[in-house]
């Protein structure tokens, strides 16, 4: 019988990582339900939350629901694992694992950090293209890897690969001797993450909501925080036939937000030169918010002059690196 794995080998807690959604009483995973100790609870209520088929774990409760169906559509989801299947973004993919590693590695290997593991969280998750990257830098990086997404069909996308590559965090306690960097797929808000304050090692977000408050709440003392986004001239030619007037992408201007409690310690760029067949575009218009955005007649225009001709286009991406505060 599957037992918890909250202080089993690789994700050990002197204290547990997850706390309730709901009354934020520490939250103790299992292979078939998670439940809190209602600690917290005025009437000391526990809150069970069960381990779906797939997988992941739902921790947004309907009063933390905007809508029905929040996040991406199953429509987008699919668009986007089509596309970036393609390679389109590897780039990208690879500039992130890249600065993870030299960030990780080196901490792993100075001082304390060596027998401290390491919990990063990557947030707006999606369907997992760059959080299966960052699982496969290994232990040596990362230990704990929480995926997190408001949309549930994302997250479903995400812990499906996950428990077929046997990343799911009960799956190591079922084949110890292939010990990997441990997943835990959830559906939850940023805005209310179900995290112990200070836990996190580091957060990625990718092309996804920026909350420096609630980013400062759960990093650690000197904490890593990855953000990716459009640079200037992304897409430009595409938005250039979608579009009558085009707005530039302010990559930047959340860097102000961010400094009353992150420090700026590096910026990346790179881009990519796209040649797209009519089936990749249509793909990426519907993953991007060019979907509703652009003008029904526009579209159809620029996938009828696909169908004869490829399209070509640029990807340019920043990637920012930051640093928490140490007194925040």
């Amino acid at each position: 019988m599957l037992k918890c794995l909250s202080y089993c080998y690789h994700f050990e807690m002197p204290v547990p990582l997850f706390i309730c959604p709901l009354c934020q009483s520490p939250l103790k995973p299992a292979a078939d339900t998670w439940r809190c100790d209602g600690r917290l609870h005025p009437k000391q209520t526990s809150h069970p939350f069960d381990v779906a088929r797939q997988g992941y774990v739902n921790l947004l409760p309907v009063q933390q629901k905007k809508s029905k169906a929040p996040g991406d559509s199953q429509e987008s989801i699919d668009a986007r694992k089509r596309f970036l299947n393609h390679g389109h973004y590897a780039s990208l993919q690879g500039l992130i694992s890249q600065k993870m590693t030299e960030l990780l590695y080196q901490d792993k290997q100075v001082g304390d950090h060596k027998s401290k593991s390491v919990n990063w969280l990557d947030i707006g998750c999606g369907e997992g293209y760059y959080t299966q990257a960052m699982a496969q830098l290994g232990l040596d990086a990362i230990d704990t890897l929480i995926a997190a997404d408001i949309s549930k069909p994302a997250v479903v996308e995400l812990a499906k690969v996950s428990k077929m590559a046997g990343q799911l965090w009960y799956q190591q306690n079922e084949q110890p001797s292939t010990q990997t960097t441990v997943i835990y797929p959830l559906v939850t808000s940023a805005a209310h993450l179900p995290l112990r304050p200070h836990s996190m090692t580091g957060i990625s977000s990718i092309f996804s909501p920026i909350l420096p408050e609630a980013f400062a709440e759960v990093l650690a003392d000197d904490g890593y925080l990855i953000i990716a986004k459009p640079d200037i001239g992304h897409l430009a030619t595409m938005r250039d036939a979608l579009f009558d007037s085009v707005r530039e992408h302010d990559s930047d201007k959340f860097l102000q937000e961010l400094a009353p409690y992150f420090t700026l310690i590096d910026t990346h760029r790179v881009s990519t030169e796209l040649t797209l067949s009519a089936d990749d575009l249509a793909d990426l218009m519907t993953m991007t918010p060019y979907a509703y955005r652009a003008r029904s007649e526009k579209r159809k225009a620029l996938l009828a002059a696909v169908e004869t001709e490829a399209f070509n286009t640029e990807a340019k991406f920043v990637v920012y690196v930051l640093r928490k505060s140490s007194d925040k």
